[in-house]
């Protein structure tokens, strides 16, 4: 543990050399979803390659960049691209990142990701805000030792979505006259879509949507005290009644068709923060 906090205090150090106004929120960025750095005044992007320690995406659409910049007068850092179980990262190598953005002042992450509806009113190319979830990716970030200079050993997870970030991003979409759902986020570990059965199940324990991120980075960032926004887009529809084929091409043409969207309502809450 002290080799993994020194690692993320040297990754800090090389990413503020190119840092000229302290940042105050970060955001990660989903499958199809890193259309939002175009609405950024970017003062610095780095390769994620460049960054000591940082993995490497390796999915299709995730352009493995740390932009840092300005939007809606805000001081940001953008991951244009995540990393997930199924590319063989550990859970702490998949949250790494959440622990560098906190030790560079950030208080307040949003994540977005693409998803499957389980639920019959969550319609392909809808926004839903996760206001819980479900981790069943085997694993957690925080199993091992624990060090108290990132958070304590037993993180309380009662509210892992700030209800107030939801309230603001309810507000923004109202204002801009756009539907959004909130529900309940499932997280598996992939890379096979699901099975009629499993989605099935899937829905039978409370899940309204499934996807293969955002859990980890959640709980180390409740773990580091950062109030937390999850936006979904679902792009494609588990019905298990009626279940279709669908590609990666198609769940990514779907994220684009509702990433303007997603993106007018996480410009809209970092302006009201």
């Amino acid at each position: 543990m002290t080799d993994y906090y020194e690692n993320i205090v040297e990754a800090r150090d090389f990413i503020q050399k190119s840092i000229t106004k302290p940042p105050s929120v970060g955001v990660i960025l989903g499958t199809g979803l890193g259309g939002l750095v175009d609405h950024v005044m970017v003062e610095a992007t780095i390769p994620y390659s460049e960054i000591p320690h940082f993995p490497l995406s390796t999915v299709e659409s995730h352009h493995g960049n740390l932009i840092l910049g300005e939007l809606s007068g805000k001081s940001v850092v953008i991951m244009q691209g995540r990393f997930h179980v199924y590319e063989g990262y550990t859970l702490q190598q998949i949250t790494f990142p959440v622990r560098v953005l906190k030790f560079l002042g950030i208080e307040t992450l949003i994540v977005s990701n693409a998803c499957g509806s389980m639920n019959p009113n969550f319609k392909r190319a809808e926004i839903m805000l996760m206001n819980d979830h479900i981790n069943l990716l085997g694993n957690n970030p925080l199993v091992g030792v624990n060090d108290d200079r990132l958070g304590p050993r037993f993180p309380d997870m009662s509210e892992p979505y700030s209800r107030k970030l939801l309230g603001m991003a309810e507000t923004v979409a109202n204002e801009l006259g756009k539907r959004v759902h909130q529900g309940v986020y499932v997280a598996v570990p992939g890379p096979n879509l699901e099975t009629q059965a499993e989605y099935k199940f899937l829905r039978t324990i409370g899940a309204d949507v499934v996807g293969m991120s955002t859990v980890p980075e959640n709980i180390v960032a409740r773990h580091m005290n950062m109030d937390v926004l999850g936006i979904s887009v679902v792009t494609d529809e588990c019905f298990h009644e009626s279940l279709q084929p669908v590609s990666i091409t198609d769940v990514i043409a779907a994220a684009y068709e509702a990433e303007p969207t997603m993106t007018e309502i996480i410009k809209g809450v970092i302006e009201k923060l």
